[in-house]
């Protein structure tokens, strides 16, 4: 296969697997559809500019878009690798990696009074599908309170402010799934509050 083949196919997956259309990737990119199109079916090659501008579109690096080796995965993520957020007795893992980004997944440890923090939070306008894996837990999702056990399981909008917290006697095992993916580094900031008026 040629290089120019290959970066078109590649660029295509990335697309693909960001579920963008080629016009909306043309237009994050700031470039035009006929050259994305061109480029893509190998009959074009990109300049330095060009590259930089597609890989930041579809949130890879420009050698990803290069490099064949890391089309279906990343490889193997060692729990003892895992990226950790630190909450408020508790922690939250990164378990999904780039380039495969439709879906954001962590794991998450949950010692006994453990939570995702003092307040609720709210991230994207995602779905986010949430299951105990051990353990129970309460989920604070706007004005509802669910108390949730071992293999339960919940969907919703992570628009809507939401709060984690382990109130059982026992440590407490969960995963989150969101797709599409929110953003992890802002994911636990606290809502604003509004001042008064």
């Amino acid at each position: 296969m040629t290089e120019e083949l290959e970066l078109g196919r590649r660029v295509a997956q990335f697309r693909e697997l960001r579920g963008l259309s080629l016009r909306a990737l043309a237009a994050e990119a700031g470039v035009s559809s006929s050259f994305l199109s061109q480029l893509e079916n190998g009959h074009s090659n990109a300049s330095v500019a060009s590259l930089r501008k597609i890989a930041g579109a579809l949130g890879v690096t420009p050698a990803a878009l290069l490099d064949a080796s890391t089309g279906h995965t990343r490889g193997v993520l060692r729990g003892s690798e895992r990226p950790t957020l630190p909450l408020d007795g508790a922690e939250k893992f990164v378990i999904s990696q780039e380039p495969l980004r439709n879906l954001e997944i962590y794991a998450g440890t949950f010692a006994p009074g453990g939570s995702t923090g003092p307040d609720a939070y709210s991230h994207g306008n995602a779905q986010e599908f949430f299951i105990v894996v051990a353990g129970s837990i309460t989920l604070e999702l706007g004005s509802e309170r669910y108390v949730m056990y071992k293999d339960d399981s919940i969907e919703f909008l992570s628009s809507v402010p939401h709060r984690i917290v382990n109130q059982s006697g026992a440590p407490a095992e969960v995963l989150w799934i969101n797709s599409p993916p929110t953003g992890a580094e802002e994911v636990h900031a606290p809502l604003p509050t509004e001042s008064p008026k």
